[in-house]
Order: structure tokens, then sequence, then C-alpha cells
């Protein structure tokens, strides 16, 4: 009898989990895959090095509209798309920085905090899109 309780028990626990594969994509963002470094010794990345900076980087292939790269403590960073997540991509919808507040361009109420990626104000309910982001010495790979 044990062994049968001990079994349901696991089972609905397993049930209960849940993981990622499932988890819903943002329907305005298009999939990307894109790996690019960030050299912390150029002096356009210079403002990278102190706690509390950002920089936005807007190159063709790294990112949809762009990334939004945030220095947290020096060891930890944030990168984010530049794109607002609640409208799909468009001539308005990269995002303005300022501080660590990012805006849209599109005429809403949309803004986001670029530390966490959550949204602040407006409609839609996506937050920002995460990219990973390490730091290996003084370059920061990025990737999505």
């Amino acid at each position: 009898m044990k062994k049968i309780i001990v079994i349901v028990c696991l089972s609905l626990f397993m049930l209960s989990c849940s993981s990622d594969d499932g988890r819903s994509n943002n329907p305005n963002l298009p999939s990307i895959s894109f790996n690019h470094t960030v050299n912390l010794d150029l002096p356009q990345f210079n403002s990278l090095k102190f706690p509390g900076n950002f920089e936005v980087i807007r190159i063709e292939g790294v990112g949809i509209k762009g990334v939004i790269v945030y220095n947290v403590d020096n060891t930890l960073y944030s990168a984010f798309e530049l794109s607002d997540p609640n409208i799909p991509p468009s001539d308005c919808s990269a995002l303005s920085v300022t501080g660590i507040r990012a805006e849209s361009n599109c005429g809403n109420d949309n803004a986001y905090e670029i530390v966490s990626g959550q949204q602040l104000e407006g409609e839609g309910g996506y937050p920002l899109l995460r990219y990973q982001v390490r730091r290996e010495g003084n370059i920061l790979a990025i990737s999505n």
C-alpha cells in the first residue's frame, strides 16, 4: 500500500512540474539567433565598465532592432532586445533608453526597466526579451 501511495505522489509531483519547452513565445518578436562580443577595452564601451551604466548596440544581425546592455555590478550584466515586446517590429518599435527606463516610440505608454526587463507601464504584458550575457575578462559574450 505504501508503494502505491508513493507512486501516486511522485506521479502527481511530476505532472505538476512545468518545463520551458511548453512556454508561450512572444508572438510579436521573431525568433533569431546571434552571437556578439563586446570588448570593454574599446572606448565606445567605456561606460559599461561602471555599474549603473548602459549601452545600446545597433548592429545589423545583433538582435532584432538592437540590444540594450546594462552593467548591474561589474560581474552581472543584463542584455535585452531593443524592440518593444508588445508590438510587432516596425519603424517605431525600437525603444528609447534613458537611465534604467526604456520607452516605446510608437505612441503608446509602454515602458520597461532595463535591469530586470519588466514592464512598468502600458499594455501587452510581455517583458523585454532577455538575451544571455556572460563576462570573460574584459569581453562580454551576448547571445540568443
